[in-house]
């Protein structure tokens, strides 16, 4: 059997009585795309931001690689490969590609000051890693001037410069064109090839079936439902799925929803 890369365990969240994540238990493994759904309110955002050590579990455990780790935050998160792209992607619009890489972790010399051919080569380096072809775009280039798929590739080549194994996407294809999608989904699949996994979080079905393996659907703080790619068969019944889970009972077992949904067409 295939070892979870990260694996979390009835991870809860409350904010006194409000129970924004209520006992969700998924798991990610090396090399393949997984896709987190659901409706706004569901608990998404909130599990993204405990992943990326933003945010502090009430209970519940957090595996890396099969081995618990105590004490979850933000500094583990990253030492355990995580890497978080927010919808914002949190870039200098202002700056250089190769900037933007290395804001905040710059490459410096041994008397202290910035390393700026040493971060250029390296910017290039995971640029073409990840799929930018184009000669008209180089580190030098000004974000600013980039596409909206293109920032997310800055975005992305920023995650994978740390080593990261998971990087978790959240929504990264909103407001894109399909041509600007599509260049997302290739740096998805570059990245797959490589070994890494994806989380990926989407409001729209159909760009997260075309891109994901496997669909974790996220309803009342909890992963109502977990299928495969072969088992929703499309994005269309991928949609009424969930539907049917958002119309089901909270507190409606797995194993009885997932006999239950066996009809829907």
């Amino acid at each position: 059997m295939t070892e979870p890369l990260i694996e979390l365990r009835d991870l809860r969240k409350s904010y006194g009585t409000v129970l924004a994540v209520g006992g969700v238990n998924l798991q990610v493994n090396k090399g393949e795309v997984v896709g987190l759904i659901g409706d706004n309110g569901a608990g998404k955002s909130t599990l993204v931001k405990m992943l990326a050590g933003a945010i502090t579990p009430t209970s519940g455990e957090i595996l890396v690689r099969g081995k618990p780790v105590a004490g979850w935050n933000a500094a583990k998160s990253r030492a355990a490969g995580i890497e978080t792209v927010f919808q914002d992607r949190a870039l200098a619009v202002q700056q250089t590609i190769a900037r933007n890489i290395f804001m905040g972790r710059e490459i410096t010399t041994f008397g202290g000051l910035l390393n700026l051919g040493r971060q250029r080569s390296e910017a290039l380096h995971l640029m073409r890693e990840i799929g930018f072809t184009s000669n008209a775009v180089t580190p030098d280039t000004v974000v600013g001037q980039l596409s909206g798929g293109e920032r997310q590739g800055v975005a992305i080549a920023r995650a994978i410069y740390y080593n990261a194994d998971l990087i978790v996407l959240d929504e990264p294809t909103t407001a894109l064109s399909l041509t600007e999608t599509e260049k997302v989904f290739s740096f998805i699949r570059t990245l797959r090839a490589g070994g890494r996994s994806i989380l990926f979080i989407g409001h729209n079905i159909h760009h997260v079936f075309d891109i994901a393996e496997r669909f974790l659907i996220m309803d009342r703080g909890r992963i109502a439902l977990a299928v495969t790619k072969a088992q929703a068969g499309s994005a269309r019944r991928l949609i009424a799925l969930m539907e049917e889970v958002a119309h089901s009972g909270e507190n409606t077992p797995p194993v009885e929803l997932a006999a239950r949904l066996k009809g829907v067409q």
